[in-house]
C-alpha cells in the first residue's frame, strides 16, 4: 500500500488527522459489507457528473485539469509515479470544492481531477426499466465498475494516457464518445465510494475525508435539485431521508476510518486544507521529475551511432543545400526554398522504409506488371510545433488523404522541463505509421515525449518515424536508447553540442528564420526555445 502521512492523534482547528495506526484498510473485504441491503431500491441521489474544463483559471494561474505525460527519464520511463489524492465523503459534502481550493493553494500547473461519477456500469435492459421508473439504486457500490476505476488510476499514476467514459444520466447509459485524460504530477479522484475497495485504496497516496454536517448537506440538495432538477421540496425531503441518509450511514460514513485525514466544514476549513497542501508540497519535492541534460551528454559519449538511424545520402546537391540554408547570410527566400527542397528529399527517403508487398496490376497495353504496393493501414504525420509544421507540405505532397496531427511542447523556464501545452491527433491511429515531424533535433528532449505521447495512443514503438532535417549526435542517441525500436530518419547529423546544448555548428533557430521572427539572443535552436529539444 502507498505510504500514507503520519500525523496521529494530531487535531488542527477541528481536524483529526489520522496516521497508519488509525487507517484499518486490511479487514476490509473487497467493498464494505452491504447493511440492510433488504431496503427498497431508490431513485439516483448522487451527484450529476461534472465534465470538468481542460483548464481550471486561477487568481495565480492557469492549471490543465486535463493533465499531461510528465517528464521521462533518458531511459524513456517515468522516474516515480504521479501523488494520487483520494477525496469521499457523502453527497453534496463539498468534496469538489475542496478538490479545487487544493489544486489553487498547490499551485501546480498541470493535474488530473477525476470523478468517479464517470464510472457506473453499463445497465442491463432490465436495470435501464428500473433507472427509467427511479427503481434502480445508484448509490450502492455494486453500480460503480471498480475494475474500469482501478485499471484507469493506475495508468494515470503510470503517465499513460486514458480513456474516460461520459455518463448520461438522462438515459442512464455511457455516451459513445469517451474523453482523454493524461498523467500529472498530481491526480485527485472524487467520489462518494473513494475509499470502498481495497484495492483502489492501495493506489491512493492520501485519503481526505470531506465530513460536512447532514443538515447543511441537505440544504445544499434543496438548493441544487430545486435549481437544477426542477424538483419540489417535498419530494427532495422525502428522498433524502429514505434514501441518502440511509446510503450514508450504510456506505459512505463507515470509510471515514481508512482515511489519513478527516477535513469539518468541508471547504471552510481552511486551517486543514494548509495542512493538507504542505504535505502534498513536500511528496512533490522528493517525487520531483527533472531532465538530467548533463548525464543525458555523457550517456552515450563515444558510442557509435545507432542502426535505426537512417541519414539521407550527402551527395553534391544535398551538401549544397546544407550549404546555402546553413549560412547565416542567406536570405528568408532562400532559406525556405532550400529548407523545402530537402523536406521533400528527407520525406521521400522516409516513405522507402514503409512495408511494401508484392502486386500484379495490369497495364494499358493488357500485360501484367510485377511491383510493390504499401501494405499499412494508413499513414499519419505528426509535428512537434511550430518548426515541426513547416514538414506538412511536403509531406502532403507526396502522400494522398494524409492525415495530419500536431503537438505542442514548451521548455518551463522555471524548472527546465519540458511540458505538452496542445495535442491533436487524428482518431484511431494505433494502426498506422505515424510520421514524427521536427525540423531539428538537439538533446532529444521534445522528440522523446513525442514520442511517448504516442505509444500513450497505443501507436507500436516500430511503426513511429522520427524525421528532421538536421540533428545532433547527443539527440540520436537519447533517442534510440529510450526506444530503440522508433526509425529515426535526417539529412545530417552534426557532432557536438555547445554548454547550452545547441547543435554545433547547427542552423540556428529554424523557426525564426522560416517564419521571419525576432531571433533569440543566443542563437538558439527552434526546439530548444519552442519544444524543448
Amino acid at each position: 500500500m502507498s505510504s500514507a502521512p503520519a500525523y496521529p492523534g494530531i487535531r488542527v482547528s477541528g481536524c483529526w488527522t489520522l496516521g497508519a495506526e488509525g487507517s484499518n484498510a486490511e479487514s476490509l473485504d473487497r467493498l464494505l459489507p452491504p447493511v440492510g441491503a433488504g431496503r427498497s431500491p431508490r431513485k439516483r441521489t448522487t451527484s450529476q457528473c461534472k465534465s470538468e474544463p481542460p483548464l481550471l483559471r486561477t487568481s495565480k494561474r492557469t492549471i490543465y485539469t486535463a493533465g499531461r505525460p510528465p517528464w521521462y527519464n533518458e531511459h524513456g520511463t517515468q522516474s516515480k509515479e504521479a501523488f494520487a489524492i483520494g477525496l469521499g465523503g457523502g453527497s453534496a459534502s463539498g468534496k469538489t470544492t475542496v478538490a479545487r481550493m487544493i489544486i489553487e493553494a498547490l499551485d501546480v500547473p498541470w493535474v488530473v481531477l477525476l470523478s468517479m461519477d464517470s464510472f457506473y456500469k453499463v445497465l442491463t435492459r432490465q436495470q435501464q426499466e428500473q433507472a427509467a421508473h427511479n427503481n434502480f439504486n445508484f448509490d450502492h457500490p455494486d453500480a460503480f465498475d471498480f475494475d474500469l476505476i482501478i485499471s484507469t488510476l493506475k495508468k494515470l499514476k503510470q503517465g499513460k494516457s486514458v480513456k474516460v467514459p461520459i455518463y448520461d444520466f438522462t438515459t442512464h447509459s455511457r455516451k459513445k464518445d469517451w474523453k482523454t485524460l493524461y498523467g500529472a504530477n498530481v491526480i485527485i479522484f472524487e467520489g462518494i465510494m473513494a475509499f470502498a475497495d481495497k484495492t483502489l485504496l492501495e493506489l491512493l497516496d492520501m485519503k481526505i475525508f470531506v465530513d460536512t454536517d447532514s443538515d447543511i448537506r441537505l440544504v445544499r440538495r434543496l438548493r441544487r435539485d430545486i435549481s437544477e432538477r426542477g424538483r419540489d421540496i417535498e419530494g427532495v425531503i422525502k428522498q433524502y431521508n429514505k434514501f441518502v441518509k440511509p446510503a450514508f450511514d450504510q456506505y459512505i460514513q463507515p470509510t471515514m476510518r481508512v482515511a489519513d485525514i478527516v477535513v469539518p466544514r468541508g471547504s471552510g476549513n481552511t486551517v486543514a486544507i494548509d495542512l493538507i497542501v504542505q504535505h502534498v508540497h513536500s511528496q512533490l519535492e522528493e517525487r520531483k521529475l527533472r531532465w538530467d541534460l548533463a548525464a543525458l551528454a555523457s550517456a552515450h559519449q563515444c558510442h557509435p551511432l545507432p542502426r535505426t538511424l537512417s541519414v539521407l545520402k550527402s551527395t553534391p546537391q544535398v551538401r549544397g543545400m546544407h550549404t546555402i540554408i546553413r549560412d547565416r547570410e542567406t536570405s528568408r527566400d532562400e532559406f525556405i526554398f532550400y529548407s523545402k527542397r530537402l523536406m521533400r528529399l528527407l520525406i521521400e527517403h522516409a516513405l522507402s522504409f514503409l512495408p511494401f508487398q508484392d502486386c500484379v496490376v495490369q497495364t494499358p497495353q493488357g500485360q501484367d506488371y510485377s511491383g510493390k504496393c504499401y501494405a499499412g493501414k494508413q499513414i499519419t504525420g505528426v509535428s512537434i510545433l511550430r518548426a515541426g509544421e513547416t514538414m506538412e507540405p511536403a509531406l502532403r505532397a507526396v502522400c494522398k488523404d494524409v492525415r495530419i496531427g500536431t503537438i505542442l511542447i514548451q521548455t518551463n523556464q522555471l524548472t527546465g522541463e519540458p511540458e505538452l501545452h496542445y495535442l491533436r491527433l487524428p482518431k484511431d491511429i494505433s494502426d498506422d505509421h505515424v510520421i514524427l515531424m521536427d525540423c531539428t533535433v538537439s538533446t532529444g528532449a521534445a522528440a522523446m515525449m513525442a514520442v511517448r505521447v504516442l505509444l500513450d495512443h497505443d501507436v507500436p514503438e516500430d511503426k513511429i518515424f522520427l524525421l528532421s532535417l538536421l540533428m545532433a549526435e547527443m539527440g540520436v542517441h537519447s533517442v534510440a536508447y529510450a526506444f530503440p525500436r522508433v526509425r529515426i530518419i535526417t539529412t545530417a547529423v552534426d557532432k557536438r553540442v555547445n554548454d547550452l546544448f545547441r547543435i554545433i555548428p547547427g542552423i540556428g533557430n529554424f523557426g525564426d528564420r522560416y517564419f521571419g521572427t525576432d531571433a533569440v539572443p543566443d542563437g538558439s535552436d527552434e526546439e530548444e526555445g519552442g519544444s524543448a529539444g
